[in-house]
């Protein structure tokens, strides 16, 4: 079972990427927010999980360890296949979906496109005992960061992922005022993940 994968980073596309390991491309399905962290020409590391099935064997990665082992106890529940736990995890960090899961929150699992509310009660139910909150962090401490530090490398990321820096811009000033705890934080991946959720459903997916 590969574990995880670190190498130079070939490719990188709104879902996939490509790491060279000792001159193999192996392709890893992501997350935008992992898609993010990667750029072409430097060296990466992800944490990967292999998924099986008959005809395929499908690598998907992740920028923590965390992530990953959330994503595999989501993927355990029934009638959640790998692409949908990882919408779940492009829109909740894994603290958040342990909480979710711990509390019975059924609209936080609502949010992601594709699971409607008999879903998202079958995905608690099966969760139970199986998630729990680690106590981290879920919302950036206030004054981690600044305007000038996390801006360009927020719309860097977006304009990787294939938005427009118009778009980009445009959404984090609106993101300023629907959100303004997390913008205020400064954490560049909550930021990221905030904007993603809003240009997400709007008319780009």
């Amino acid at each position: 079972m590969i574990s995880s994968l670190t190498g130079a980073v070939q490719a990188v596309t709104l879902n996939t990427a490509v790491i060279d390991v000792n001159g193999f491309g192996m392709l890893i399905n992501a997350t935008p927010g992992t898609l993010a962290t990667l750029h072409v020409g430097r060296e990466a590391t992800v944490f990967t999980s292999m998924v099986v099935r008959e005809d395929s064997m499908t690598l998907f990665g992740f920028a923590s360890a965390e992530e990953r082992d959330v994503f595999e106890v989501l993927i355990s529940v029934s009638g959640i296949g790998p692409r949908t736990g990882l919408a779940i995890l492009a829109v909740h960090s894994p603290e958040e979906v342990r909480i979710a899961a711990n509390t019975k929150d059924t609209a936080a699992f609502t949010k992601v496109s594709g699971i409607g509310p008999k879903g998202a009660s079958r995905i608690v139910l099966e969760l139970n005992g199986k998630l729990v909150p680690t106590g981290a962090p879920v919302s950036p401490v206030a004054g981690a960061g600044s305007l000038s530090a996390w801006e360009p490398q927020v719309i860097e990321a977006l304009t990787g992922l294939g938005w427009s820096e118009k778009d980009a811009t445009s959404t984090l000033k609106s993101l300023s005022k629907a959100e303004p705890e997390i913008v205020s934080g400064g954490n560049v991946a909550e930021i990221l993940r905030a904007a993603l959720r809003s240009m997400s459903s709007g008319t780009r997916v």
